[in-house]
């Protein structure tokens, strides 16, 4: 077994994140799909995903999630959860709520599915369906979401928190509340992807930003006040914190992607690297995972420049984000520069002045669904 420079043998992979399909009917300027997703057509089909479970679960994977894209296309999806049932994985399904109905609801609960994540665009319908794209989405989410609350599961929400509606954030969480949410993912919009390239229109405020977690530091103390249990986790954007998050646990650490087509990534950004990554069509997940130069790049600390190499919080941070030091300084080696300690800092203070003054307009997102300045919303 390969050993990894100042960390030991190196573990087993602990989530595996099943992408069933890039397929979506919703249009969000700030989907983490690649850009080229309409190129990905093949799909694993029902056989493949077992098998490629089965490999998971003997080397030592407990939690499976189910995203997409929309994973609620793939008519075998409860064969797929009853199959992980099976085996023995803790499963969670990571949906828009397009496509949920109450009969689908209990045939995956009767498959043994563990845990339904719902994600919301906005607290209002008008912004809700500019962003997404489709006028029916948010009333009908707001619909599967009770009745997922409803079938016994807990409700668990993930807003994409961004420029249009961190200032709705009351509204937002009071919308939460209202529902019965047991808990609520804030999660700031991160800039690989579709929303690296709508960034100069998705990026808020340092301003919006410091007033948004005020207001949920205020909900928090609201709720504990009322003995609500609802819990509420605030993630603030990359580009307004003073040290990178530690990327998956660290790269090839103990999370590994399946892509439709078979790819398996350490991360679901990953393809956005100038680098080649293995496919499940082609060799077994533990040669990819233990063997695999994908898997090896960013292992460990012996990659690291300066100033990562020398630092004392190297294993906390593991050198941030590769696609996000890709993407900004055109080196995935590059120490990320969202670090207060990186020599190319600068980069994530041209975007704060990207960012600018408070604003709601919109001058242009480009949807996923069509890259040539489709305008989704106004004002």
């Amino acid at each position: 077994m390969s050993v990894l420079p100042d960390t030991g043998e190196i573990g087993a992979p602990l989530w595996l994140l099943a992408e069933l399909t890039y397929r979506c009917p919703l249009q969000c300027p700030y989907c983490s799909n690649p850009l080229d997703f309409a190129h990905y057509r093949d799909e694993l089909d029902t056989d493949a995903w077992i098998d490629v479970m089965r490999q998971a679960r003997a080397m030592g994977a407990v939690q499976l999630g189910f995203s997409g894209g929309e994973p609620l296309v793939r008519r075998d999806l409860e064969v797929l959860v009853d199959e992980a049932r099976r085996l023995g994985f803790y499963t969670n399904l990571i949906t828009s709520g397009v496509g949920l109905t109450t009969a689908r609801i209990d045939a995956l609960r009767d498959a043994g599915l563990d845990h339904i994540q719902v994600s919301l665009q906005a607290a209002d319908a008008e912004v809700a369906a500019a962003v997404a794209g489709s006028a029916k989405a948010h009333a009908g989410k707001l619909v599967m979401a009770r009745a997922i609350k409803a079938a016994g599961y807990p409700m668990v929400l993930n807003v994409v928190l961004h420029r249009h509606n961190i200032d709705d954030i009351d509204r937002l969480i009071a919308l939460c509340d209202e529902l019965g949410a047991d808990a609520v993912e804030l999660a700031s919009c991160q800039y690989y992807g579709w929303a690296r390239l709508n960034r100069a229109g998705l990026l808020p405020s340092r301003a919006q930003v410091e007033r948004a977690e005020a207001v949920t530091r205020e909900w928090r103390e609201r709720l504990a006040a009322r003995g609500r249990n609802m819990r509420l986790l605030f993630v603030v954007p990359d580009y307004h914190a003073e040290r990178p998050k530690a990327c998956m646990g660290g790269w090839g650490a103990i999370f590994m992607t399946v892509a439709p087509d078979g790819t398996v990534l350490p991360c679901h950004s990953a393809r956005e690297l100038p680098m080649r990554f293995p496919s499940v069509r082609d060799a077994s997940l533990k040669a990819i995972w233990y063997a695999s130069d994908a898997f090896n790049r960013f292992r460990g600390d012996a990659w690291m420049p300066e100033p990562c190499r020398g630092c004392s919080e190297r294993h906390q941070d593991y050198g941030g984000c590769r696609c996000q030091a890709y993407l900004l300084t055109g080196d995935p080696a590059a120490t990320d520069p969202v670090c207060s300690k990186s020599p190319r800092h600068d980069l994530i203070e041209q975007a704060w002045a990207e960012a600018g003054a408070d604003r709601r307009e919109v001058g242009g997102l480009i949807s996923r669904h069509a890259r040539n300045s489709r305008i989704l919303c106004r004002g």
